[in-house]
Formats: C-alpha cells, structure tokens, sequence
C-alpha cells in the first residue's frame, strides 16, 4: 500500500530541494530522518517536516480498513520536487536600467511504501435497516382506517402554489420620460 504527502509552494529554489531529496530517495524512514536532522541544507527542515506527515498518514489514514503501518516496515518510494509558481521581480541596475529576479518556488510529492504488505482485514460494514415496501393495497387500508379515526378533526386545508411571476405586478411598460 502507498501513502503520499504533498508540499506545495514552499519558497526555496527547486534545484536546492533536489540536492536534498536526493539524499534520501529510496532509503527506509528512520534512516531518512536522522540523515535529515543532521543536514545542514535550509530545504532539509521542511523535507522532513513532510516526511513525518507522510509517515502520520500511514498511521492515521487507513484506520477503517484496520491497517496501521509501522515506521520500521516503511521506505521512500518515491519523492519529487517540480517547480511551482514563480514571483518576479526587479533590481535596479546602473545607466537606468533593471534586471529580472526569479523567486522560484517548489511543490514536492512524497509516496511511501511499505517493505512487507500489510494485511487489510475486511470489516463487516453494518447495513442500514431496510426500509418497509408498501404496497398500493396497503396504503389504501391505511387511509380507510385513518379515515375513520380523524372524521372529528377537521381537515387541513393545503396552500395552493403561488404562481412565480418574473418582475412582480407589472401592468404596463412605464416611458422614461415620466408618461403614464
């Protein structure tokens, strides 16, 4: 079974994230942890910020099928940093001119996988109770019956629809030169 973690638009250059991730490409989880506790990169923190989400959703996220995989059988199947958005912006620069500044952004996909498959124990949903079928037979005795109890209360009397007019009352067109 695969579980992912996402992490979008995060403010470092892709090529620097890379040079992080692949440390850690293929490697199980608590190796990638501690190597990435001891790195002295500046993506390092948020890379193993989203591993340990990663590893929160192996725990967390397939609870109803009574899978709950553990940090020791799980590795890093894959991970990925892909360019996100780019800000632009402008430096001033002599004899009046202004050169371009590119303040990439990242958006890093990470899938875990699991050493030995767990097992998926199959839950035995409850069904919702089934509702009772009448029928056409059924119903006509029940209001012959109900019939004959309510005959000293009144009936109700329905409101009738009101018809959905578009502009309201509008009688007639009224000119903008204030003819009537």
């Amino acid at each position: 079974m695969e579980f992912q973690a996402k992490l979008r638009h995060l403010r470092i250059a892709p090529k620097k994230v890379r040079l992080v991730i692949d440390v850690i490409r293929g490697l199980d989880v608590i190796e990638a942890k501690n190597k990435l506790q001891f790195m002295e990169k500046r993506a390092a923190r948020p890379v193993l910020k989203l591993l340990e989400s990663a590893i929160a959703n192996a725990q967390n996220n397939f609870a109803h099928l009574d899978v709950k995989a553990e940090e020791g059988n799980l590795f890093i199947k894959k991970i990925v940093a892909d360019e996100g958005p780019t800000l632009k912006r402008w430096k001033p620069r002599a004899f009046g001119r202004a050169t371009p500044i590119l303040k990439r952004s990242t958006h890093i996909q990470l899938v875990l996988g699991e050493k030995k498959p767990s097992k998926i124990k199959k839950n035995k949903a409850k069904k919702a109770p089934a509702t009772e079928v009448k029928t056409v037979k059924q119903k006509e005795a029940e209001k012959q019956s109900g019939d004959q109890k309510d005959q000293s209360q009144p009936e109700k009397i329905k409101e009738q629809p009101k018809p959905k007019t578009g502009f309201g009352k509008l009688t007639r067109f009224i000119r903008r030169t204030g003819e009537k």
